[in-house]
């Protein structure tokens, strides 16, 4: 009899203690599993192109192309751990122990929040390069950059730690029973959370692209009206490449905010992630554009078409391919 009750549960030695395995139809676990599993590996392989690109080649390293380096290394992150890990906590039995189910959601934490910081940075790079133009070669140079990133991912780091303080001194606390990975946080935790992590970068990053596209339309209209100097020409194509720029990371930060957004309002409205296919698709889409920037970059970016050109035909293994004109 006891046998029988243990067959649906992730650990039948336990019995009451057991939390019952997932429920989902074979075919569909492996239509699931198969179409996620994807969505992990193109992530993954589509922001490694983006990482090899502005590593490899030195015309590329700019302050726009460091921040977007960063981003696809979080981009690459969520591929390569949260959506496996994800996987693994909808389709079956959590059996890799407490202390690896607390690293699972602080790295979670320290992923979303250093991307979220990156987007936040990509939008002020873009203020000042059209807003202020004449100053930005000298208060935007890439060794500020970079330091800006590493504080960016320090404090990503240092806010995870602090958000899952309680699983990371006792793992396995917010469980019901054992073979779950969750995270239960209370309504002021959640709710500081969803201001810091979303409410606040989003205000910023949309007040920011406001300024940005108030100054692009008058240079826009500025240039069709001074277009006939040649002197004039010149500085034209700067600033058209300029809003160029600041048109594909607009976009960038709309498809940010449209995968994002529907998350934190289910957050808002429900109080915390609940284990349900709706929680579930709500996550997914969450870290669905981290697939989407790459092929935006691919859209956008004649350089990164060309790259990936040379990563893919390995003409990159070539002497002096790093020095290759791609712009």
């Amino acid at each position: 009899m006891g046998a029988q009750a243990g067959v649906g549960l992730c650990f039948p030695q336990l019995l009451n203690a057991s939390c019952r395995k997932p429920t989902l139809p074979w075919t569909e676990a492996v239509l699931l599993n198969s179409v996620l599993s994807l969505v992990s590996l193109m992530t993954v392989s589509l922001n490694l192109l983006v990482i090899i690109s502005v590593s490899h080649f030195r015309r590329l390293h700019t302050p726009t192309n460091i921040l977007l380096l960063s981003l696809a290394v979080s981009d690459c992150l969520v591929g390569l751990l949260l959506m496996p890990g994800e996987i693994f906590r909808k389709t079956s039995c959590w059996v890799l122990g407490d202390i690896m189910c607390s690293l699972y959601f602080y790295l979670t934490g320290n992923i979303v929040c250093a991307s979220i910081g990156n987007i936040v940075l990509i939008s002020a790079e873009r203020y000042v390069a059209i807003c202020d133009p004449l100053h930005y070669p000298t208060r935007v140079t890439v060794t500020r950059v970079k330091l800006c990133v590493f504080v960016c991912w320090l404090c990503a780091a240092l806010y995870s730690c602090f958000c899952n303080k309680d699983v990371l001194i006792q793992p396995g606390r917010t469980k019901s029973c054992h073979g779950e990975c969750v995270l239960v946080s209370d309504h002021v935790a959640g709710t500081v959370d969803l201001f810091l992590s979303f409410i606040f970068p989003v205000t910023f990053i949309i007040f920011l692209y406001l300024r940005v596209f108030l100054v692009a339309v008058s240079q826009a209209r500025a240039m069709r009206s001074h277009v006939t100097a040649v002197s004039l020409q010149v500085s034209a194509t700067t600033k058209k490449s300029e809003l160029k720029a600041a048109r594909t990371l607009g976009v960038l930060v709309v498809v940010y905010l449209m995968c994002f957004f529907p998350f934190y309002c289910y957050i808002f409205a429900v109080g915390s992630v609940i284990n349900t296919s709706f929680a579930s698709f709500m996550v997914f889409l969450y870290y669905f554009n981290s697939c989407l920037n790459p092929v935006i970059y691919a859209l956008f970016y004649r350089w990164f078409r060309k790259a990936v050109k040379l990563i893919l035909t390995l003409l990159i293994l070539q002497p002096g391919s790093r020095e290759a004109n791609i712009l």
